[in-house]
């Protein structure tokens, strides 16, 4: 197995994402995690042609790069990221931590889950994850409360106890989802981890993981 994605990289990730982000991309590490978690975790394959222009906010909004280098090695690394959370799932779930966001204060860290979960949702909406039956929709309810607006008004009422008592139950909540859709499509998941695992190797004159049909230096490396 490789050596998971180092702080260096993700460091590199995470400027990039600010760098070239808008108001409706992906713009920090935590919201990243949580987007590819999903993406990996839900119902069905999720090509990239899908979710590589909804990282960047929709088609047509990715980045000017300053150059192929750059590029290059930002999509090898996120390719490599988006693989350290299958390997984790898949092999060592119970090793499954998210890259939720820590605020010191005088007194205590603070677990702040929000952006993460964001990235999360932002994921799901990709796929089609209706017809969750009841104990599975609990846990996507779980995420959920952190990671959409309408429900602002519930974690505001809640103390800092409360909140941090309903983050504590956010990887267990992505553990029993990956767990559950991953006992429904076994087989397509392992056709699915196999192309996930070749992607950080793209060449520039392979075709574009994001599926447009052209060289990767003429496209997304462009």
């Amino acid at each position: 197995m490789s050596e998971p994605t180092n702080e260096q990289e993700l460091d590199f990730v995470g400027a990039v994402l600010l760098k070239y982000g808008n108001d409706d991309s992906i713009l920090d590490l935590s919201e990243l995690d949580g987007f590819l978690t999903a993406i990996i975790s839900g119902p069905q394959a999720i090509a990239p042609s899908q979710w590589l222009p909804a990282l960047w906010g929709g088609q047509g909004r990715q980045p000017g790069w300053e150059s192929e280098a750059q590029a290059q090695r930002f999509f090898d690394l996120l390719f490599k990221h988006m693989n350290d959370i299958v390997s984790t799932l898949m092999d060592y779930p119970d090793q499954f931590t998210a890259l939720f966001t820590i605020r010191s204060t005088d007194e205590k860290e603070i677990i702040v889950a929000e952006e993460w979960c964001f990235g999360y949702m932002r994921g799901v909406e990709l796929g089609d994850w209706t017809g969750l039956p009841p104990a599975m929709q609990i846990h996507l309810d779980t995420i959920a409360l952190h990671g959409s607006e309408k429900n602002f008004p519930l974690l505001e009422r809640l103390t800092l106890g409360q909140h941090q008592e309903s983050v504590g139950v956010i990887e267990p909540a992505v553990r029993a989802l990956h767990r559950y859709f991953l006992d429904q499509r076994r087989d397509a998941l392992v056709a699915r981890v196999t192309s996930v695992k070749h992607l950080p190797n793209v060449g520039r004159n392979d075709p574009c993981p994001c599926d447009s049909g052209k060289k990767f230096k003429h496209c997304c490396l462009h």
